[in-house]
This record gives structure tokens, C-alpha cells and sequence, in this order.
């Protein structure tokens, strides 16, 4: 069972989806990331991306973000998201989108910026590293955008890319359970080293 953990939406029980196409982040692990996060996120706005049931941008809203860009390329999910969203009664701070992740930075490139970006695609996928890459090139960071990915393994986020290693201060890392979480910090234009 799935629930926000404090905030307005303290409480609500989350619904996810059925099946085993999704794997939503396991409440110690959603607990461990927001105690990390929790003096970052008034006023933020918050991009996940491989969203699922949507509880990462939903907690994020619950505890002071601002709005959030919620995005699946599943149908399905997105109406569990929805449904989310609506339970929590913070539908009027998302926006819902079922594309894939690439075209929704294509689509956003130059129009918006983020200040808490949450990734994690399936981890068959390996996705995190060129995610990265097109975050920074679509210029979607807010200075001192805050990065949570989700792996499978201790592995580079940044796949030995030592330009994309130079973007980033690492602020923690952290097993729980079957899930490694890297959480990065972007150095903003001209900080890299």
C-alpha cells in the first residue's frame, strides 16, 4: 500500500498499477529521498518523468512544491496518475502527459525549468545518463536543480561521461532495498569543472 507521507495530502492512499510493467519506489525509500529533499521543495517545480503512480511529484506537491509535470508513456498509468492526483486533491498543480520521456524535453525545451527532477525508468532501460544529457541540452535546470535517480545496481549515472560528471555535484548515494539512489545537485551554467 502506497500513501503520501505528510504534507496537505497526509495519509491518502495511493493507487498503483496491477502487473509487474511498473515498480513503484518503496515507502522507506520515498521516506530516505524526501528527508534529504524536504528544505528544497516550497515553491519548487517538479518534473517526473517515468512517472507510474505519480507518488513522487504527488509527495513533492503535498509538502510545498509548487506544480508539477507528471509524465508516462503508458496510458494507463497516466489514468492512475490522474486518479492520484484527484484523491490527493492536487490536480490543479499537475500536468499529465502521456508521451515518451524524450519528446516531452522536446516539447519543453526553452519553455520551462525545473527545480526537482525525479527519473526512474525501468532499469532494463538504462536510460538515466542520456535523460541527463537532454536535460541539459533542452535547458530544462533550474540553478541548482535537484536530480533523483533510480537504479537497480551502484552504477555511473553518468556512464564514464566525464562532461556530464562535470555538470553535477553527487549529494548522495544510497541502497534501499532493490532500488540505488543517486541524488545530484547541477552546477548551473559556467560551474562545471
Amino acid at each position: 500500500m502506497m500513501r503520501i507521507i505528510t504534507g496537505s495530502a497526509r495519509g491518502t492512499r495511493l493507487q498503483t498499477l496491477t502487473g509487474e510493467n511498473t515498480r513503484p519506489t518503496a515507502e522507506r525509500t520515498k521516506e530516505a529521498i524526501f528527508s534529504v529533499l524536504q528544505f528544497e521543495l516550497q515553491g519548487k517545480s517538479v518534473l517526473d518523468l517515468f512517472a507510474g503512480s505519480g507518488q513522487m511529484a504527488l509527495e513533492a506537491l503535498s509538502r510545498g512544491a509548487e506544480h508539477a509535470v507528471l509524465c508516462d508513456a503508458s496510458r494507463e498509468a497516466c489514468r492512475v496518475i490522474e486518479s492520484n492526483a484527484v484523491k490527493t486533491r492536487l490536480l490543479l498543480k499537475c500536468e499529465i502527459y502521456t508521451l515518451d520521456w524524450s519528446l516531452l524535453l522536446r516539447n519543453l525545451k526553452g519553455r520551462r525549468t525545473f527545480g526537482l527532477v525525479f527519473l526512474d525508468p525501468p532499469y532494463a532501460m538504462g536510460a538515466v545518463p542520456k535523460v541527463l544529457e537532454k536535460l541539459l541540452e533542452s535547458r530544462l535546470l533550474d540553478e541548482n536543480a535537484k536530480i533523483v535517480c533510480e537504479t537497480a545496481e551502484e552504477q555511473d549515472v553518468f556512464l564514464d561521461n566525464a562532461l556530464l560528471r562535470s555538470q553535477f555535484e553527487i549529494l548522495r548515494t544510497a541502497r534501499y532495498g532493490a532500488a540505488f539512489v543517486t541524488i545530484l545537485k547541477w552546477k548551473g551554467e559556467g560551474e562545471s569543472e
